[in-house]
């Protein structure tokens, strides 16, 4: 590879109208480049009739496993899901119950796999595999996806990893929250590392976005990108069109349509790809 390249993720597609409407806008007039399907979500059938229409959107699996329904009826994952299908709200509860609940780890297994197999079904090519919240890199979900990697013909994974210091010298609010994620969060990204060693999956060197969740704003980008050094990098954001009770979806789906940082981008090197085109460049290296 001769260049940099720069993956720009909407994550959430699916969840609503809005969400899929300010996906499709940052990707036709923005930076967006590729994005994450709620295989579950209430607008799921809407986003994958939208994306069929724009190829070079690369789709990949946003796997919910917390603050989320399910895909499987409640009555064969009781462990994981309320009457409802309802997974839980805490990411923590929900990490500790697949950790030390061995009913939960197996329904877990269940779940997993029928999230894979209806993305599966939209026929559309699987670009990626991320999780709400992150919960994918928990070190159970994390093992699971690497027994069923081959059967879906999983190439590329997101693991968080970014530098503390970039986003401080940015932003310094929330410093024990961000210290605290950014070290946690390093851990499971070691864990992922060594799992899928040798596997031939891809993850990306740098994944922007975990320390700065719902402020991805135009500042935060034009001094971001420069200090971006290595040859792969991800930024995912959460745009919505009109959320009356997230204005950061708003705020983040103005920064994607951003000119000015369509020119930092350009400006220091990086090429704007999807994780489908970089499958390409890595096996013609």
């Amino acid at each position: 590879m001769t260049s940099k390249y720069l993956i720009i993720n909407g994550d959430d597609f699916g969840f609503s109208a809005s969400v899929n409407q300010a996906i499709i806008e940052s990707h036709e007039q923005g930076i967006l480049t590729s994005t994450s399907l709620m295989v579950s979500g209430q607008s799921c059938t809407e986003a994958v009739n939208l994306a069929k229409n724009y190829p070079d959107l690369g789709v990949g699996l946003h796997l919910v496993l917390v603050c989320g329904q399910s895909v499987l009826p409640p009555e064969k994952i009781p462990h994981l899901v309320d009457r409802d299908g309802n997974f839980l709200d805490d990411p923590v509860k929900a990490g500790l119950t697949y950790q030390f609940n061995r009913e939960a780890r197996k329904e877990l297994a269940l779940e997993i796999r029928a999230q894979l197999e209806k993305f599966q079904e939209t026929g559309l090519p699987m670009s990626h595999l991320d999780g709400h919240l992150h919960l994918h890199t928990h070190p159970v979900v994390l093992g699971i996806i690497k027994e069923l990697a081959a059967e879906f013909h999983l190439k590329v994974l997101r693991l968080p990893s970014e530098e503390l210091n970039f986003t401080l010298a940015i932003d310094r609010s929330h410093f024990w929250t961000k210290l605290v994620w950014s070290q946690v969060f390093e851990q499971l990204r070691r864990h992922g590392e060594r799992l899928f060693e040798n596997t031939g999956i891809i993850i990306p060197d740098k994944v922007y976005g975990l320390l700065a969740t719902g402020k991805i704003s135009e500042d935060y980008l034009l001094q971001l990108i420069p200090k971006i050094q290595t040859e792969i990098a991800e930024i995912y954001a959460h745009p919505d069109y009109s959320p009356p009770t997230n204005p950061s979806g708003s705020m983040e789906f103005k920064t994607l349509l951003s000119d000015q940082v369509r020119d930092r981008i350009q400006s220091c090197g990086f090429e704007l790809i999807n994780f489908h085109t970089l499958k390409k460049f890595i096996v013609n290296d």
